[in-house]
Parts: structure tokens; sequence; C-alpha cells
């Protein structure tokens, strides 16, 4: 493979192989670092891109309008005149990324799992929220990986599930990471059902075995929410989760740090080191809110 072909394939990752004659007029496209769509019926006002343009005639300075990422971040998300394959451009988008292949099935599975979870072991327990479901919500790629927010009765976590290259299988339930993101740096916990201490339940995605045969590859879980009687509807839930999202990367949510010419108190004991509240800073801060998360 030459090293232009090889180029191409690392700028466009499953996006539309680097040929914009390939996307039909109506193709719409969405940013891979900060989910911005470009529809073609809408236009960017940002560039005074008129109405009806499509992307592949977007002028040749044309940059997302939120991140200002280059066009060559941008995925397809729906295209209504389909190529002449219909199946041609997803299936070549998978060849180049196979992570596509697993954002569809994986987060499926998530729910299939919990929803069964939900009717097995955690039926009758009083602090599920009737009036909420299980979803996988968003979930996207992220540096290789795939990120997104589960909602279930008993609780919300951010998730990051490994990609089609990556072996998790090595941790081990309940060892923790830090991983930062724009927003600041977050606590998530290793979930390994597949490990030999992936046995047992205790309801807040660190499940046991299921009785149906349905297996997750290792994850990570940042706790949001638990439990979840802060929500009266599903919608509520689902517009919070995507909410999260959206703010895990803005940066303007990150606390400043201190300049380096301003003297730090003389610490009399040893303190954890700072990491912003997750619901705090996606959210703001709630009268009596100090940050403990309940699992």
């Amino acid at each position: 493979m030459s090293g232009t072909n090889s180029s191409a394939l690392q700028r466009f990752e499953g996006s539309y192989l680097g040929d914009a004659s390939r996307l039909p007029a109506d193709a719409v496209l969405e940013c891979k670092i900060c989910w911005h769509v470009y529809d073609p019926a809408q236009g960017c006002e940002t560039w005074q891109v008129p109405p009806g343009t499509a992307f592949k005639d977007l002028p040749d300075h044309w940059r997302c309008p939120v991140c200002d990422g280059a066009r060559d971040q941008f995925m397809v998300v729906s295209a209504g005149r389909a190529p002449a394959d219909p199946l041609a451009l997803e299936t070549d988008a998978e060849a180049i990324d196979p992570i596509m292949a697993l954002l569809r099935d994986w987060p499926a599975r998530m729910e299939a799992l919990f929803r069964e979870i939900h009717a097995g072991q955690m039926r009758g327990l009083p602090f599920l929220n009737d009036a909420l479901g299980i979803k996988a919500v968003g979930f996207r790629a992220h540096e290789g990986q795939m990120l997104g927010v589960l909602i279930t009765p008993w609780f919300m976590n951010l998730v990051l599930a490994p990609g089609p290259h990556e072996d998790w299988s090595v941790l081990t339930s309940g060892g923790k990471e830090l991983i930062a993101f724009p927003s600041g740096v977050y606590e998530f916990t290793f979930v390994n059902r597949q490990g030999p201490s992936g046995k047992g339940s205790s309801g807040n995605g660190q499940t046991g075995n299921s009785k149906a045969g349905l297996e997750l590859t290792p994850y990570k879980a940042c706790s949001l929410f638990s439990p979840m009687s802060d929500f009266t509807t599903m919608p509520q839930a689902i517009e919070t989760a995507e909410a999260v999202l959206t703010a895990l990367f803005d940066a303007s949510l990150c606390p400043p740090r201190k300049e380096a010419s301003e003297p730090e108190p003389v610490a009399k004991e040893e303190k954890e080191p700072f990491r912003p509240d997750r619901r705090s800073l996606l959210f703001g801060p709630r009268a009596g809110d100090h940050g403990d998360e309940t699992r």
C-alpha cells in the first residue's frame, strides 16, 4: 500500500474513505471530535454556507464550526439517497474502522444483559425506579474505544469499552483508574465478568455470569447517579445522559489550575489528589451534595 493510501486510512477511519464523490448529496455527517452534525438541508451559518450545499461541495477552507476539526474527521450518520449498493458505504466503513461494527452490536448486548438482570436479580428491590428502563445512550468511538452512558432503574454509568484491537481481560473487577477528559479527570471502576473476580452481582454494573449466556467484554464504568430517585421519566434520564456526553468534552467546565507562582499552603495531613466531582461538574453543584456517589 502506498504512503498516500495509508494516510487516507488513518485520516478517514470509516467516514467515507476519503472520497467525497462516494457521498450522496443529502448525506448527513457528524464530527468525531465534538459530534457536531452537518446537515446539507441546513447548511452552515458559521461559514456562510447556504442550505442545500452537499458535504462534498463545501469550500476547501471549511472546518467544523464547533471544534475547528478538519472535515476528514466527519463520519456519515445518514444518507437518504443511498449509493447503488445500499450496503457499500457501511461495509467499506467497517472494513476500515472495525469499531463501527462493534458499536452496532456491543451496546445492544449490554442492554440485553441488564434487562435480564433487571427481570431476575433486581426484581422487587425497593431502590428501583419503576419509571425507568434499560437503555444504552450515545455510544460512539472515542480514541479507538467505545464511550457512552448506560441507564438502568438503579444506576446511570458512563461506560468506556475496549476497541476491536484491545484486550482488557487482565482487568480485575473493582479496580480503579483515573481517566482524563477535557472537562476533568474521572474515576472509573473495572468490570470484568469473564475473570475470576467477576462472580456474583452488586447491581451496579459489576455483574456475574448471565443465565442466558449473555457476555460482554470487560469495560470501565464511572458512576453518575445511584440510586435513580432524581428522575421521574425515561426521557428526562436520556436527556441527562446526552448532556453528560456533551459536557464531558467541554474544557470550560474543568476547574482552573492555580498559577505556579502562588505559594501552596503546607498541608497538616496528606490528602487525596483533587478530582472534580462528576455530578457537580456536569450539572452544577447541588445543596448538600458532597460528591460521594453511592454505588
